[in-house]
């Protein structure tokens, strides 16, 4: 019994060739790498951050505990900086889908649309 015969009608294959054509392309392999170029060093850089604020917060207790306005302290000033970090990535990743990824995942989208009704 073929694969396509147990495929639902109006469903594609599980592994229709129009993916490989598209995986093979150079737009493609251009799209990965910047989309890998982004976001892995954001998240290297988001989690050193992190990882500052837990062990400043467990071995620098005294550094942490600074005053620097009223109640407000270090600790929590780090915290905060936390929230705007990630609303700061989240913001910068979104720029620049729209600038970087954005046109050529909508090239591919077209050419794949293309090699389906082909």
């Amino acid at each position: 019994m073929s694969q396509e015969a147990d495929t639902p009608p109006g469903t594609a294959a599980r592994h229709d060739p129009v993916y490989d054509e598209i995986h093979d392309r150079p737009e493609f392999i251009e799209l990965r790498k910047r989309y890998r170029g982004f976001v892995l060093p954001a998240t290297v850089v988001f989690l050193a951050w992190f990882l500052l604020y837990v062990v400043m917060s467990n071995w620098a207790s005294g550094f942490m505990a600074h005053r620097l306005v009223g109640n407000i302290n270090v600790a929590l000033v780090f915290g905060l900086l936390q929230f705007v970090t990630t609303f700061g990535i989240a913001f910068l990743y979104a720029r620049f889908s729209v600038a970087k990824l954005d046109p050529l995942a909508e090239q591919l989208n077209a050419e794949y649309e293309k090699g389906k009704r082909a």
